[in-house]
């Protein structure tokens, strides 16, 4: 019984894995980042950041190694660059 509980949370394990540089490639996806402090944000190419990076690193960690370009703070966050939905008009 261990074997088959081992395989399940390591399965569940790698599905709560944050998203890295390579999984947004293979995805058509870039990366998102914005500034906490000033606001300003940008979308940057992931085939830039695999260069720098390497495909393995996570993405919610990129943004303790980036600088805003507006401000110069370091506090930034990162995330994937979902597809937008268009502006949402109405709430049902």
């Amino acid at each position: 019984m261990a074997g088959i509980k081992r395989e399940l949370m390591a399965r569940e394990e790698k599905r709560q894995a944050a998203a890295s540089l390579a999984d947004l490639l293979n995805e058509g996806m870039d990366v998102f980042c914005w500034c906490n402090r000033c606001g300003h944000h940008a979308t940057l190419p992931t085939r830039r950041l695999i260069a720098e990076f390497g495909p393995d690193y996570p993405v919610p960690e990129l943004g303790v190694r980036l600088r805003c370009s507006g401000c110069g703070c370091k506090d930034v966050a990162s995330r994937p660059a979902w597809p937008s939905l268009g502006q949402v008009t109405r709430h049902a």
